[in-house]
């Protein structure tokens, strides 16, 4: 699921608002830059997002990971594009950007 935003309604850079927002900054194998937040002890389940940035607006790319990939150098993993929890998360970080 994907929240785009007007540039100029974050005041500050998108990786601070996702770090604000409780994710954490990581980096896969091939160099490929996202944040996560686990939604409990464990790696998984965790929110992904992935930032997106053009001219006029920032698009913040999320799913929900299930699980790790199953088996050794795979990419695919059980993921939610949307539903209930995915829908939740995109309000809570609306939420979070008009405290700002």
């Amino acid at each position: 699921m994907k929240l785009k935003v007007p540039k100029d309604k974050l005041d500050i850079t998108p990786e601070q608002f996702l770090r604000r927002a409780g994710y954490v900054f990581i980096q896969n194998r091939s160099g490929k830059e996202s944040f996560v937040r686990r939604l409990g002890r464990n790696f998984y389940p965790r929110f992904h997002i992935y930032i997106e940035k053009n001219k006029d607006y920032i698009v913040f790319s999320l799913h929900l990971d299930q699980k790790r990939p199953i088996y050794s150098g795979a990419h695919a993993h059980s993921a939610e594009y949307d539903g209930k929890v995915v829908e939740a998360e995109i309000e809570r970080l609306r939420n979070l950007m008009e405290l700002l």
